[in-house]
């Protein structure tokens, strides 16, 4: 026997109306895009418009893994840990890039601040690595040398 006429129309109103409570929530569903930040030319402004005027100091509570000779700049990877309380963002910069803002990471409280990428670099130049904890950030840099550039150059 076929679905019948009511049970069709149930189901598709249903449907319509989770579509309809999805698209009005965006901003629920993902993070928010920090556009200022990621198309910032310089690394003071990337970091200005990550996370405004707030002071920086140095931390050696934060941790960056990463080759000291990256063979190739297309891909070079990284991995950054801390163990400062209360850490809510890592964000990972490096200026030679032609937009220093690489990745930000927002850090739930029952997460263990420790994430791993491959990143691309442009030229041998410093990972700055800002984590942000209790309304402060913290800041640590490596230089990593690259041999072939990954960004074009």
């Amino acid at each position: 026997m076929g679905i019948s006429r009511r049970n069709f129309c149930k189901t598709v109103a249903g449907s319509a109306a989770s579509v309809a409570v999805l698209a009005m929530m965006p901003g629920n569903l993902m993070a928010k895009w920090s556009d200022k930040a990621f198309t910032a030319n310089d690394l003071a402004a990337a970091i200005a418009a990550k996370y405004g005027s707030l002071p920086i100091e140095d931390s050696t509570a934060i941790e960056i893994k990463a080759p000291e000779i990256a063979e190739n700049g297309a891909f070079v990877p990284v991995t950054v840990s801390s163990t400062i309380p209360g850490v809510t963002s890592i964000s990972i910069f490096t200026p030679a890039n032609f937009s220093p803002l690489v990745a930000s990471f927002d850090v739930l409280p029952r997460m263990k601040p420790d994430v791993s990428l491959r990143i691309r670099m442009a030229k041998t130049a410093n990972l700055v690595v800002i984590a942000q904890a209790g309304g402060k950030l913290y800041r640590v840099t490596r230089e990593v040398k690259v041999t072939i550039g990954g960004c074009g150059g």
